[in-house]
């Protein structure tokens, strides 16, 4: 039975805590279970909305699986190569670990072919991959993919805030809460492992702004 594979990640654009990557495996004909349950666009979902549908995605899928880029992976990363390619290698492995007939993927740049190109070079297997921007929009599996992603980003939030003892909000650029906790990271020096100093907001705040580059984000 042919099988079908959807991948989105959540937390790209974050500047505090990781990127996740999430893969959601089904057979084709199970892809109507999905619309059932009403799996959309994650962005379009309330927090506990999510919850319950990845609950309800995973007993759907025929397989399921996140990965987790911390702040400083990503960093150490992007002294080599920009996140577009650190993406691609993840969902890659994705690709690889799940062997999926077919695999829809929510491309992070504008040119979905040469992202494809890329998949399909780290990847080498026998999957067949359609790039898409917005995938998440089209695709069921990668609503899908996108939910499981931002559940396990959430959490992971969650577990640093308590760690922590602050409420950062989010952990964009654009929240006055995460911007506070960047400050007090970088004044008393603690929990810098969870900031991605290679972002702007953080070279900024630091007084080291560095330009950013076509590419960077």
């Amino acid at each position: 039975m042919p099988t079908i594979l959807g991948i989105d990640e959540a937390g790209r654009g974050s500047v505090i805590g990781p990127l996740v990557v999430g893969g959601v495996m089904i057979d084709e004909e199970d892809e109507h279970l999905l619309a059932k349950i009403g799996v959309r666009d994650s962005k379009e979902l309330t927090p506990a909305q999510r919850e319950r549908m990845a609950v309800q995605i995973k007993k759907v899928a025929k397989d399921w699986v996140t990965v987790r880029v911390t702040a400083k992976e990503i960093d150490e990363m992007r002294k080599k190569k920009n996140l577009n390619i650190i993406e691609a290698e993840k969902m890659a492995e994705i690709i690889k670990l799940m062997k999926a007939d077919k695999a829809y993927v929510d491309a992070p740049q504008v040119s979905t072919e040469k992202f494809k190109n890329v998949l399909l070079a780290l990847a080498k297997n026998h999957t067949h991959i359609i790039a898409e921007n917005y995938a998440d929009k089209t695709y069921k599996t990668v609503s899908a993919a996108s939910i499981i992603a931002k559940v396990d980003r959430d959490a992971e939030v969650e577990r640093i805030k308590k760690e922590v003892g602050f409420d950062f909000g989010v952990g964009y650029s654009h929240d006055a809460r995460s911007i506070e906790f960047i400050k007090k990271c970088l004044r008393e020096k603690t929990f810098l492992e969870y900031l991605r100093h290679s972002w702007t907001t953080v070279q900024e705040l630091k007084g080291k702004r560095k330009q950013k580059k076509l590419g960077d984000y």
